[in-house]
């Protein structure tokens, strides 16, 4: 056998593995779609007159939605997980974060539970404090957060003390729930020793 067929077949193998690994990787981010999709439901719709923006357009690269409180678990029910290049407004009646190529995301106001920065999000690491994150509950009462890298990181401030008394009632919600699983702990592990 020629060298030039020898090589043409070890290409031909190469491009076959890497085909079959890419169609794994769709199949597994489609089925992950379909386990969420009961949990996640349908998001809500933007309203038809959504007025005068109060804060934005803020730019930035829209780097995903998790299932809260992870980091990590990538929302994969339509598009809603893909990143994008996107503006963040905020309006009388809730957050839209309009996205280029993709479908955009409203988040009504009653929905929001905290907005604050992050150092990462949707498996995508960066610096201190690099990503804005926007907690809030799905009409299928599933808590999300979706994040926004800035273009701008000093308009990051300015959003987070725009909703410091939400923030402040989260952080509280969330030490009380630790609390309460501390003590359950320690109940039982009372229990166990007697």
């Amino acid at each position: 056998m020629s060298n030039w067929a020898y090589y043409l077949i070890i290409a031909i193998v190469a491009i076959a593995i890497w085909l079959f690994l890419v169609l794994l990787a769709l199949r597994g981010w489609h089925n992950r779609g379909r386990r969420q999709a009961d949990l996640v439901g349908d998001f809500p719709a933007p309203p038809a007159d959504l007025g005068e923006p109060v804060r934005g357009p803020h730019t930035g690269l829209y780097v995903g939605s998790t299932l809260a409180p992870s980091w990590q678990n990538r929302v994969a029910v339509g598009d809603k997980g893909d990143r994008a290049s996107a503006e963040l407004t905020e309006y009388h009646d809730g957050l839209m974060i309009t996205r280029h190529g993709a479908s955009e995301i409203w988040i009504p106001r009653e929905s929001l539970i905290a907005v604050r920065t992050e150092n990462g999000l949707a498996g995508k690491a960066m610096s201190r404090d690099g990503v804005l994150v926007i907690r809030w509950r799905l009409p299928s009462g599933t808590e999300i957060d979706s994040g926004l890298r800035g273009d701008d990181k000093t308009t990051y401030p300015a959003w987070v003390a725009a909703y410091a008394e939400l923030n402040e009632r989260a952080f509280a919600a969330v030490e009380a729930a630790d609390l309460e699983n501390a003590k359950n702990e320690a109940g039982t592990t009372k229990k166990k020793e007697d």
